[in-house]
């Protein structure tokens, strides 16, 4: 049985991700914080794959002993995971000297620390067997600054850095498990809403102008669409990546070309 695990499962990215996953022959489980819109996000997946076993797991990543619950729970269950996309994120920003101690704790907590302690866990109970991907959601806004998102791309450049060591630390044990980041730009998504909403009030501008000035920040001028993310993490998840590891892999539309 080929099985993957997505955080952050209830979010655009994240069934985007479960979706094309599930196509490629894969059973899912979605992680996220709270039943109700996994439980949509299931019947939904279902519904598309009805050859598929699409299970939820309430989890929050912030915290360790409900990771370490998560990871006790499927070891019992005698759960091997092939794939495991660290998907749960959020936003955060604004003007620096005003970010509160509160919001930049919850950034780093969920984007970093989250993927940390469930890949920590994942490798802890020997979660994962030979040949398996690990694949980090990340961000462009992990390879450059973001102006007025100090906490969001301070968390992302720490995943793509731990994306780095790692895939290098594991490279060399001959368990076959690759390690990579996909970081996408603008992505139009729920986040992508509350984004453009931050970025008006800063810019004292309305929302529609805050997506105009954005979408012309990116050479191909538009948002990338969820499912062009999943592409690519259906590309590291499949045996064609077995040769691609410590990488961070951009789909941002030309918005980074480094």
């Amino acid at each position: 049985m080929n099985t993957a695990l997505v955080t952050g499962g209830s979010g655009s990215i994240g069934f985007a991700i479960s979706d094309q996953l599930a196509s490629d022959g894969f059973d899912v489980i979605l992680l996220g914080r709270s039943a109700d819109p996994l439980d949509s996000v299931k019947s939904k997946l279902q519904a598309e794959h009805p050859g598929r076993s699409i299970t939820v797991e309430i989890c929050d990543v912030r915290h360790p002993h409900a990771v370490r619950e998560l990871f006790e729970s499927l070891t019992s269950r005698d759960i091997e995971l092939d794939i495991l996309v660290n998907c749960a994120g959020i936003s955060g920003g604004g003007y620096t000297a005003e970010i509160s101690d509160e919001l930049w704790d919850d950034v780093i907590a969920t984007n970093l620390n989250g993927t940390f302690y469930v890949i920590r866990d994942l490798l802890r109970f020997s979660r994962m067997g030979e040949g398996g991907r690990i694949i980090n959601i990340a961000s462009t806004g992990g390879k450059q600054g973001v102006i007025h998102a100090v906490p969001y791309s301070a968390s992302k450049h720490g995943v793509v850095g731990l994306t780095k060591a790692l895939g290098l630390e594991l490279a060399r044990n001959g368990s076959g498990i690759t390690v990579n980041a996909v970081c996408p730009g603008f992505v139009e998504s729920d986040m992508a809403e509350r984004v453009r909403e931050h970025y008006a009030s800063i810019w004292g501008t309305t929302v529609d102008e805050a997506r105009r000035r954005i979408e012309e920040r990116v050479p191909l001028g538009r948002y990338i669409a969820p499912d062009e993310v999943a592409a690519m993490v259906s590309y590291l998840a499949s045996p064609r990546a077995a040769g691609v590891t410590a990488q961070a892999l951009n789909v941002c539309g030309g918005l980074g070309n480094y």
